[in-house]
C-alpha cells in the first residue's frame, strides 16, 4: 500500500517578490492577489495542493517588512507565526535585486526555524544564467540552506521540479481536505481580495495601501445569478474621489474586471454592486482591523 504524504509549507520573503504567483501556479488558479505594489497580501492565505498520494497546504505570507502601523504589525506578526507551524519554509528572493537588510533580517529569523529552509530564487527570466551563481554564493554565505532552487513563478521554469523535491521531503500523514479545496479561506475572503486586486491596479500609485474590501452580502437570487454587494473602504476623501473616478468612470471599471474573476473563481453569474466609504485612519484602530477581516486571534 502507498504511504500518504501531507505537510505545512511557508512562502516567506521580502514584499513583491513573487509569493502570491508562486501559490496560485502552485493551485491551478488565483487565490492569492497579484500587484507590483509592495505589501499586497495582507492575510495568511492558505493553497491546497493535491494529488493522489500528496497533499501539501502552501501559506502565503505577507511580505516581512518594518511595520508602520497596526495593520504593518499585524501583517509582520501574521508572517512569523507561519514559520512555527509548518513543516518547510520556502525564502523567497527576487533575482534581480540585490540582498537588501529586509533579507538580512528575514535571515536571521529563519535561522532560528526548526524546519527545513529552502532558497527559491525567483526571476530567473529576468536576469543573465551566469549571475546565478554569484546570488547563489551571496546568500549561502549568509546561512546553511537545505536546497537552492531557481524559479521563474510567472513562467512556470522549474516549478515542477520544486513541487517534486517538497513532494519527496514531506513526513507522511493524512488528506487534511478534500481533493477539489483548493484554499482554507471562505469565498467572500477571496472575493473581497480579488476587489481589491482591480483597486491597487487601476489605481496605480494614487491610492496607497489604505484600502479595504468589505462584502457586505453575497447571495444567490431566483434567477440563479449570485448577488455581490461590496465595499471599499479608503481613509481620505480625496482617495475616495479617485476611486470613484469622473463619473463614476474608475468604480464601474474596477467592478468590471473584478467581476470576471470572481466569475471564474466561482464558475457564475455574478452580479456585483461596489461602494466607497471613507473611515479615516482606519489602519491604525483595531476595531476597524477586526471589522475588516484582520483579526489578531487568527495568528
Amino acid at each position: 500500500m502507498t504511504t500518504h504524504k501531507s505537510g505545512f509549507v511557508a512562502i516567506v520573503g521580502r514584499p513583491n517578490v513573487g509569493k502570491s504567483t508562486l501559490l496560485n501556479r502552485i493551485v491551478g488558479q488565483k487565490i492569492a492577489i497579484m500587484s507590483d505594489k509592495a505589501q499586497t497580501t495582507r492575510n495568511k492565505i492558505q493553497g491546497v495542493y493535491t494529488t493522489a498520494d500528496t497533499q501539501m497546504v502552501f501559506i502565503d505570507t505577507p511580505g516581512i517588512h518594518k511595520p508602520k502601523h497596526r495593520l504593518g504589525d499585524f501583517m509582520v506578526e501574521a508572517a512569523y507565526s507561519a514559520l512555527r507551524e509548518v513543516d518547510a519554509v520556502l525564502f523567497m528572493i527576487s533575482a534581480d535585486e540585490k540582498r537588501g537588510r529586509g533579507d538580512d533580517f528575514i535571515i536571521e529569523r529563519l535561522k532560528n526555524v526548526s524546519s527545513p529552509v529552502y532558497l527559491i530564487i525567483n526571476k530567473i527570466d529576468k536576469v543573465h544564467p551566469d549571475a546565478l551563481l554569484g546570488i547563489i554564493e551571496d546568500y549561502t554565505s549568509q546561512m546553511e540552506f537545505s536546497e537552492i532552487v531557481p524559479i521563474s513563478a510567472a513562467e512556470g521554469n522549474n516549478v515542477e521540479h520544486l513541487m517534486a523535491i517538497l513532494v519527496d521531503k514531506m513526513p507522511e500523514g493524512p488528506q487534511y481536505f478534500p481533493d477539489d479545496q483548493v484554499t482554507d479561506h471562505p469565498e467572500y475572503f477571496i472575493v473581497s481580495e480579488l476587489i481589491r486586486e482591480k483597486v491597487l491596479e487601476l489605481t496605480r500609485d494614487e491610492v496607497p495601501h489604505s484600502v479595504a474590501v468589505v462584502i457586505d452580502k453575497m447571495h444567490r437570487d431566483e434567477n440563479d445569478k449570485v448577488r455581490i454587494l461590496a465595499t471599499i473602504i479608503v481613509e481620505r476623501d480625496s482617495q475616495k474621489g479617485i476611486v470613484i473616478g469622473k463619473g463614476g468612470k474608475m468604480l464601474k471599471q474596477i467592478g468590471t474586471k473584478a467581476r470576471k474573476d470572481i466569475e471564474l473563481l466561482l464558475g457564475d453569474k455574478v452580479f456585483l454592486e461596489v461602494w466607497v466609504k471613507v473611515q479615516k485612519n482606519w489602519r491604525d484602530k483595531q476595531t476597524y482591523l477586526q471589522d475588516y477581516g484582520y483579526r489578531k486571534d487568527e495568528y
